[in-house]
């Protein structure tokens, strides 16, 4: 995350007012979860909102800046997709375009950018504003992104991205 941050914050600038954060929250028990979310707040009891300092579940301090403008969606699975929050909220707004940044590649990025995909939306991944806890991992979904989904998911630098996105657009 810490070298990655820097880029996330550079989009964010760009239009902190069509910036949306997504928070992964667990919830405040493992008996609170359902299926196999069950089993891993079992393994992973730490994490649950019994446990975990809150402090954890906000935003970094060079992003929280931003928030408002930029908008906070709460979501309880990977996919930010998944509670219909942030679909509603792009429709909203007559998004088509998403641009992704942030953590992990691949879990929370691979799940909402497959989400992105089944919907319909243009997903441009900021290559350099990606992280993970598996290099290896991220590595392999990069490829993935550019290769196999060519089509709907582009891949660029965030150099590349600021460099012609217009905030008119």
């Amino acid at each position: 995350m810490p070298r990655v941050l820097p880029r996330i914050v550079e989009l964010t600038r760009r239009a902190p007012e069509r910036t949306v954060f997504t928070r992964f929250v667990p919830p405040r028990s493992k008996l609170d979860a359902r299926g196999t979310w069950r089993l891993y707040y079992e393994k992973w009891e730490c994490v649950t909102r019994d446990r975990i300092d809150p402090a954890l579940l906000e935003l970094v301090p060079e992003l929280a800046v931003h928030a408002p403008p930029a908008a906070v969606i709460d979501r309880v699975t990977y996919n930010a997709f998944g509670n219909g929050r942030l679909q509603a909220h792009l429709t909203a707004h007559k998004v088509d375009t998403v641009i992704v940044s942030g953590g992990e590649t691949d879990v929370c990025v691979l799940a909402t950018v497959l989400g992105a995909i089944d919907i319909g939306y243009r997903i441009i991944i900021a290559e350099d504003a990606l992280c993970s806890s598996s290099d290896q991992s991220h590595d392999a979904l990069l490829q993935l992104y550019g290769e196999r989904f060519s089509i709907q998911i582009e891949v660029a630098s965030t150099a590349d991205i600021l460099r012609i996105w217009s905030v008119d657009d």
